[in-house]
């Protein structure tokens, strides 16, 4: 599904989910801005513009006394030496997305961002000095850069489709996907990138065959020249790795299937994210939620459950091997120290749950406060992962 431009859509939340029992409603949006969460609660009418093939939902229930903040995590703490640091992008009292700095265990909170639109997508610059993000106006999303106290903000890129950006290992350029106005950005999105310093930019792929496709969601190996992506090149989007010019592409995790026999619908994959040694890739796989029935206007519960029990994180290698399965969820990261995360509603907290592999098993990173929307989070790199 795609429609152009700005425009407001409405629909009552039980017309969308009338299986749902619980008064709480999740919404997962297309994977086009990272899969990002929100909680509805029952009866009301949701309101949403989509941009860019990108629901982004504001609602006026959502804005009732603010919720206190999590602070420290009341189960298992991480097994990591020290606490990280995180940049994460959630709702403020006026659920406008602001992006914030916190520690792991979500202690020492504060702000970053002080604007009137929202701030997303953030990416925090191997130095660790800098943040690239995505800001939404009224005339579409820009690329902004600031730095960690949010006090030398300014625009990198005009408004427009600018998408899903990710540093080079330098801290100098930034990559990014873009499509143009009335086009698809699901199936006509090319990887542009740009350099901080000079404002210069371009398109970065050279090779002709890959330009030939569309390529999205850029991110490049920490330690290696080479940067993984998704395209349409084998017919169905998926995770390919290439070298910077888009030269030696190749497939690095293929699914089980490549259509899901009983939904009848294509598998997809999104949002790949390299570990910090460049070894393995973590990724989105599943059937995406353009074919849940708010989007096809055809009532069917079942099968809506079924597509959403498709959402999973994926890891697998740079060669294409050694792929396995993370569990449920989407929009993966990694810590510094080399552990995946993955974020799934939780009915209960009234927004997302995001979950870290530990040496030991898994716990819960409290870094969203509860009943807020999100925009996806970034980790600032320890000093041992940017030497």
């Amino acid at each position: 599904m795609y429609v152009e431009g700005w425009g407001w859509v409405d629909a009552k939340l039980e017309d969308c989910f009338p299986h749902t029992t619980t008064t709480t409603f999740y919404i997962v949006y297309p994977h086009e801005v990272g899969g990002t969460i929100m909680a509805f609660q029952e009866g009301f009418t949701m309101r949403f513009s989509i941009v860019a093939g990108v629901a982004l939902v504001f609602l006026p229930c959502m804005a009732h006394a603010r919720e206190p903040m999590e602070g420290h995590i009341t189960n298992e703490t991480p097994v990591h030496s020290s606490l990280h640091d995180i940049i994460v992008s959630h709702g403020d009292e006026n659920n406008v997305l602001t992006l914030f700095h916190l520690k792991e265990d979500g202690s020492s909170r504060r702000r970053i961002t002080n604007d009137e639109y929202n701030c997303l997508m953030p990416s925090c610059s191997p130095d660790g000095e800098k943040i690239v993000y995505v800001r939404q106006s009224e005339n579409g999303m820009a690329l902004w850069l600031t730095d960690l106290d949010g006090k030398k903000s300014r625009a990198l890129t005009t408004a427009g489709k600018n998408l899903v950006p990710s540093w080079l290992p330098d801290s100098t350029h930034v990559v990014w996907m873009k499509s143009q106005p009335g086009k698809d950005p699901t199936q006509d999105s090319q990887l542009h990138i740009l350099n901080i310093e000079t404002g210069n930019s371009r398109r970065l792929f050279t090779d002709p065959t890959q330009i030939g496709f569309s390529n999205a969601m850029p991110t490049v190996s920490p330690t290696r020249n080479e940067i993984a992506f998704v395209s349409n090149r084998s017919g169905h989007m998926r995770i390919w790795v290439s070298q910077l010019d888009g030269s030696d592409a190749r497939l690095v995790s293929p699914p089980d299937m490549e259509d899901h026999t009983v939904i009848k619908a294509p598998i997809e994959q999104k949002v790949p994210a390299w570990s910090p040694d460049g070894t393995w890739i973590a990724h989105w796989e599943g059937v995406e939620m353009i074919h849940l029935s708010q989007f096809t206007g055809i009532p069917n519960p079942k099968r809506d459950h079924m597509i959403l029990e498709t959402f999973h994180v994926w890891v697998v290698d740079r060669n294409g091997k050694n792929r396995r399965k993370v569990g449920r969820g989407d929009d993966p990261t990694w810590s510094p120290d080399g552990f995946v995360t993955r974020a799934f509603p939780d009915q209960k907290k009234g927004g997302p749950r995001i979950m870290i592999e530990t040496a030991t098993g898994e716990t819960e990173l409290p870094i969203i406060p509860p009943k807020r929307n999100w925009g996806r989070f970034t980790w600032k790199p320890s000093a041992n992962t940017t030497d």
